[in-house]
């Protein structure tokens, strides 16, 4: 693989983007600005970039199976229509107004996983859990203790489950199995050097791969299924967030940037999306199947 030029393909100044999602079916990249309350379509074939404003906070979206999105929110799961009709599915510690839904994706089988996460970010540690959103609509609380739950994916096997907490500077990985959605046997993959960023949002490769965002490193690593160091793609924005592989082939990666906190004068760019082709192709993204 060889680093490149990020291209920039959407030039905004988003909050918090994150959370890229391909959608085969309308060939277009779906992401948010969570913080934003904004839900973006980029169609690469015009450069056009939708947005629809969702009047609460969005930390990840799926596409769903029987038509428009399903959404981790500040409250709990919601629905979003194609009509723009949204609806909460069912609520997610939604009394507790100091935590929100961050990260998220949906596992092979059509569950969608997403965490919570204080709004207080340098507060308590631990206050959040991973949680699983099964087709029927009822919720499982699958991991507790999170402080900053983040990146989501699964080995192309689907033996394996990665999770991202923030907060403890590392990447972790479950023994997963696909046919009753349980996780077990929790252990560090991949320790982060503070000084090479935040572990953020990720994807995994149809090689196995990690491809991995860190937040104030203004990069994204690469690493082996084992968690060897493969390669690091810098990106002239500090505040890399996240990554999803899209196109037709599945063969560009996409990147989510943020502008919390930054200037526009020390980074124009900051919120932005930017794409690459470093050489391999994502696995396909899977639907909420509710």
């Amino acid at each position: 693989m060889k680093p490149e030029v990020p291209e920039l393909v959407v030039k905004m100044r988003a909050e918090v983007g994150e959370g890229p999602i391909w959608d085969p079916k309308t060939q277009t990249l779906v992401w948010v600005d969570i913080t934003g309350s904004a839900i973006h379509r980029y169609d690469p074939a015009t450069g056009q970039n939708t947005t629809i404003q969702t009047g609460v906070h969005v930390g990840a979206v799926a596409v769903r199976a029987s038509g428009g999105l399903v959404l981790a929110a500040e409250d709990g799961f919601r629905g979003l229509d194609l009509d723009g009709t949204q609806s909460l599915l069912v609520g997610v510690e939604h009394d507790n107004t100091a935590m929100r839904m961050n990260d998220g994706k949906c596992d092979r089988r059509g569950r969608f996983w997403a965490g919570t996460m204080a709004y207080d970010e340098a507060g308590p540690s631990g206050l959040g859990s991973l949680y699983r959103l099964d087709p029927d609509l009822q919720v499982v609380q699958m991991v507790e203790g999170v402080s900053i739950s983040n990146g989501i994916d699964w080995s192309p096997d689907d033996c394996l489950m990665y999770f991202i907490d923030s907060r403890s500077q590392t990447v972790d990985v479950f023994d997963f199995d696909l046919d009753t959605g349980s996780v077990q046997n929790r252990r560090t993959l991949i320790e982060v050097d503070a000084a090479i960023g935040l572990p953020d949002g990720m994807t995994v490769d149809a090689q196995g791969d990690l491809w991995v965002a860190m937040w104030g490193g203004a990069r994204i690593a690469c690493y082996a299924p084992d968690g060897t160091p493969r390669e690091v793609f810098r990106f002239p924005v500090s505040q890399t967030s996240s990554c999803g592989f899209g196109g037709s082939g599945l063969e560009d990666l996409y990147v989510t940037t943020a502008a919390r906190g930054i200037s526009e004068a020390a980074e124009p760019d900051a919120g932005s999306l930017y794409r690459f082709t470093p050489g391999v192709t994502g696995q396909m993204p899977n639907e909420f199947a509710g």
